[in-house]
């Protein structure tokens, strides 16, 4: 399986997807135009990544910033991590960011998929 990877712009985080690292990490600002374009392939690389995942896949979040396109999409993702085995959440926020920690904590509350919070 290939790897992705998204370089970060302006409106539109980095991703960085590989299956054989074991490395599956968005960081940045996401509040691109499109964000249903922009994370079709991301989209696509995980649907393909569930037929046969690793052990293990820790998904790491590291947004300073997400719109409410980009929150959506996020969740389905993470709702569809709920079926793999081994799979868990990093949810990363700035230490001073309560803002991004208490969006992780929403998120962990309507979902069964393991998270860990880690303040940077």
């Amino acid at each position: 399986m290939n790897a992705l990877n998204l370089k970060e712009a302006q409106y539109s985080p980095k991703v960085v997807l590989n299956k054989k690292d074991g490395i599956f990490e968005i960081s940045g600002r996401s509040l691109p135009e499109d964000s249903e374009e922009f994370f079709a392939p991301v989209l696509g690389w995980f649907k393909e990544y569930f037929q046969s995942p690793n052990p293990t896949t820790v998904f790491s979040i590291q947004l300073q910033y997400f719109n409410s396109a980009t929150a959506k999409i996020i969740f389905g993702l993470m709702h569809t991590m709920q079926s793999v085995p081994g799979a868990s959440i990093e949810w990363c926020y700035h230490h001073d960011d309560e803002d991004m920690l208490e969006a992780g904590q929403e998120f962990e509350s309507e979902l069964t998929v393991p998270f860990t919070f880690k303040a940077i």
